[in-house]
């Protein structure tokens, strides 16, 4: 799948260096270094920024000012009088704040008075919500993805059950939930057109123009960060709502229609939703095609908020259900990973492999929103030119590494059982039926009265800013899609 079909990229870029974090602490722990180095600029956008969050979370000490995010970002800002640091995340509606300790509230105190600009953005559709997350440094190296900064996030890519340095401060005794997200790494080219995204919401927002920085070598690659993709193709793709005089883009929806019609041989989807019907209907095509590719989703097997509870994981059912009816070949598997002690790991990575040939990391979710009505920036990696063999084995590896962590097996023994088994899906089942079973299948759930409504209507995820407060005419324009898109691709 070319990066430069029309409409799936806002930018395509190549990278001189690229790295792939799975799970936050080495992300936070890398960023924190890479910030040191920051030599012009450090610009953060975020849905949620915890000022507390810790680097390097251990158990028993008391961390150290340096050691926490927000004060590591002012001490920095002073110590260095011509770096301009800047954090914008989302002006979030109170109940949503409440779950993330009113971070816009306690930043707006925190940062009031420092050297820090810290602007709250609410400057999107009532019920929409800015999504992405990335960090831009010098204009010369860039985080982005799934992961926004707060305690709650960290975790080690091993998922301990009662892991002492995820207690809940100031309390302790009780764990925060295993959590699996995934971050990338840029510089050069992808690196400087992350920063021309902030500029450009930061002005958004604002009213004030910032200028570029001049090109500058990345001296702000984190030292210990072994780039795993050298010279590689990078797709940037976009959601943005209609709002005001600025128009929609939908590059992220595009991007993944896109990748489901060019894959040949397998499809591995983690996400924390799977709720969107015109994904479902895309997948559906492909599963009944007899020499389709297969289909492997991990998701959470139920989300943590009761909020979503209510309303996405109730809306999976059904998508969930309409893969099932259309694998007529036996190539879809749905799977919830969970810890040693079978406790729930909320997945709120949201990642696609396509073939060995695409790995896609971002902040967009597989469900209505996340296509057209919040805010969101995906990053893809392409096996493309001169470096497509050596990409191409790097997103085979990244694969191999996710799934072997879900299943608490070895690399190795995950490419030999693949190998043997001849895919994925055939697999992960072996290594399941051999005990190694940190993998929990996903059945779609009957639904009562309250619960179908909410699935039918798609309460809580709009499509765009035209439905988000009109439920029949959100219905009519899904169910418009489907048909659309069903008589599309079955020509």
């Amino acid at each position: 799948m070319p990066l430069t079909d029309p409409g799936v990229a806002w930018r395509v870029e190549t990278a001189p260096r690229a790295a792939v974090f799975i799970d936050m602490a080495d992300y936070f722990l890398a960023a924190r270094d890479a910030m040191a180095r920051a030599t012009r600029s450090i610009h953060l956008l975020n849905w949620a920024f915890e000022a507390d969050t810790l680097f390097d979370p251990r158990p028993g000490c008391e961390a150290p000012r340096e050691g926490r995010f927000g004060y590591f970002l002012m001490d920095l800002a002073s110590a260095k009088p011509g770096l301009d640091v800047r954090l914008l995340c989302w002006k979030s509606a109170l109940p949503i704040a409440a779950t993330q300790n009113f971070f816009p509230w306690r930043d707006e105190a925190l940062f009031r008075g420092s050297k820090v600009r810290f602007v709250l953005d609410g400057r999107l559709p009532v019920g929409a919500c800015h999504h992405q997350k990335m960090i831009v440094i010098d204009d010369a190296v860039a985080f982005c993805g799934g992961g926004d900064i707060g305690p709650d996030r960290w975790d080690t890519a091993a998922h301990l059950d009662d892991d002492p340095r995820r207690e809940k401060s100031p309390h302790g005794k009780q764990c925060y939930d295993s959590r699996h997200e995934l971050m990338a790494l840029v510089d050069g080219p992808p690196a400087r057109a992350l920063g021309d995204l902030f500029r450009d919401r930061w002005r958004r927002a604002t009213g004030e123009a910032v200028e570029a920085e001049d090109l500058l070598e990345p001296s702000a690659w984190p030292p210990d960060v072994e780039p795993g993709f050298t010279g590689v193709r990078v797709g940037i793709s976009r959601t943005v709502a209609a709002w005001r005089e600025y128009p929609e883009v939908r590059e992220a929806k595009a991007l993944t229609l896109a990748s489901i019609a060019a894959a040949r041989r397998s499809i591995y989807l983690e996400n924390q939703y799977f709720t969107s019907p015109i994904v479902a209907e895309a997948l559906a095509a492909r599963l009944e095609e007899p020499d389709g590719p297969e289909v492997v989703i991990v998701s959470t097997q139920h989300s943590p908020s009761w909020f979503d509870r209510m309303t996405m994981d109730r809306t999976r059912s059904n998508f969930i259900r309409r893969l099932k009816d259309a694998d007529a070949h036996g190539r879809f598997r749905a799977y919830s990973p969970v810890t040693t002690l079978g406790r729930t790991i909320i997945v709120h990575a949201k990642l696609a492999i396509v073939d060995d040939d695409v790995l896609r990391i971002g902040s967009a979710n597989m469900n209505n929103r996340s296509m057209g009505f919040d805010t969101e920036c995906d990053i893809t990696f392409e096996a493309a030119g001169e470096a497509a063999a050596a990409s191409r084995a790097k997103i085979r590896a990244i694969r191999t590494r996710l799934l072997a962590h879900w299943l608490g097996c070895s690399d190795a023994l995950m490419d030999e059982t693949i190998e043997a088994k001849g895919s994925l899906g055939a697999a992960l089942e072996a290594l399941r039926q051999s005990g190694h079973c940190r993998l929990l299948p996903i059945e779609p759930r009957p639904l009562g009265p309250l619960a179908t409504f909410i699935a039918t209507f798609h309460l809580g995820d709009p499509v765009d800013s035209t439905d988000s407060w009109r439920l029949l005419e959100r219905r009519r324009q899904l169910d418009a899609e489907v048909t659309a898109l069903a008589r599309e691709l079955r020509r």
